[in-house]
């Protein structure tokens, strides 16, 4: 048993070692073709395609409540990102709003949820535990994303029969959702070393953006497109996908590492220049 899980961990090992070797380009193509074939697995396992995203947050609230963890256990918020927690504030409390005007259904409870426990992570960083928070390593500039997600929702938003005001702000949650991880990411490139509660919360997210991205790109491919005129036309429909497809991207880096590092046995993930 002991020299098979070992082979199994040498074969893993070396596979990463030949990935690392390659090219951007070759690296891309493989990452794609992951993707492509973890699609197809999912559509003939999972029935229900909605459940993909019941899943995705579910799989977004264990990554909270590993936080909690952290933040209970070890009474210290090091590694965690403050910028990256008010962002996911920001688009939940937007979501929330558009859910309880446009659709209020089970995602509603579920947001709710995930927004207070949120607003729990963002009050124990600011007030009970701020002395343990890397702000110098907290870098990221949110104006950087706040902004080009705002003009681009009052540019680009669904065409359905709402108002307005709903309409750019159901836009806006769904292209600041895409990039609220991007300051959690700058503070682990910047510190280099992920202790491994923070490592377990950011591959849940990644698992999260996965799930849902599936959930769109199935439930499309189920109504053979039809899902695409419902959302309306233009380019809003375009747009919810593409943003489901960068939101996973941006994490798949990250998730790659996190599993080589859970296989080869390193409770510490540390991570090389230029990942994330």
């Amino acid at each position: 048993m002991g020299l098979t899980r070992g082979g199994n961990r040498s074969a893993i090992q070396a596979v990463g070692r030949w990935v690392r070797k390659q090219p951007t380009r070759i690296k891309a193509a493989l990452a794609v073709i992951t993707a492509i074939a973890s699609l197809v697995f999912l559509r003939f396992v999972v029935h229900d395609h909605d459940n993909l995203f019941v899943a995705s947050e579910a799989a977004h609230a264990i990554g909270i409540a590993v936080l909690i963890y952290k933040l209970i256990k070890d009474r210290t918020c090091a590694g965690i990102s403050l910028k990256s927690q008010e962002l996911t504030a920001i688009f939940l409390a937007v979501r929330l709003y558009c859910s309880f005007v446009m659709e209020y259904d089970i995602h509603t409870l579920l947001d709710s949820a995930t927004l207070l426990t949120t607003l729990w992570v963002v009050y124990m960083i600011r007030f009970k535990l701020r002395a343990s928070y890397m702000e110098e390593k907290d870098n990221f500039a949110i104006y950087y994303v706040v902004i080009p997600c705002a003009l681009m929702s009052f540019l680009i938003h669904p065409s359905t029969s709402h108002n307005l005001i709903n309409r750019v702000s159901w836009a806006f949650c769904v292209y600041l959702e895409a990039v609220s991880v991007l300051p959690q990411l700058r503070l682990m490139q910047n510190t280099k070393i992920v202790e491994p509660f923070t490592a377990h919360y950011v591959f849940a997210l990644g698992v999260a953006r996965f799930l849902s991205c599936a959930h769109w790109v199935l439930q499309v491919v189920d109504s053979r497109g039809y899902l695409l005129t419902a959302l309306g036309h233009g380019l809003w429909p375009p747009m919810v996908l593409l943003s489901e497809v960068v939101q996973t991207f941006i994490l798949a880096d990250f998730c790659y590492y996190y599993v080589k590092s859970v296989f080869g046995g390193e409770l510490v993930l540390r991570l090389p220049t230029g990942t994330v």
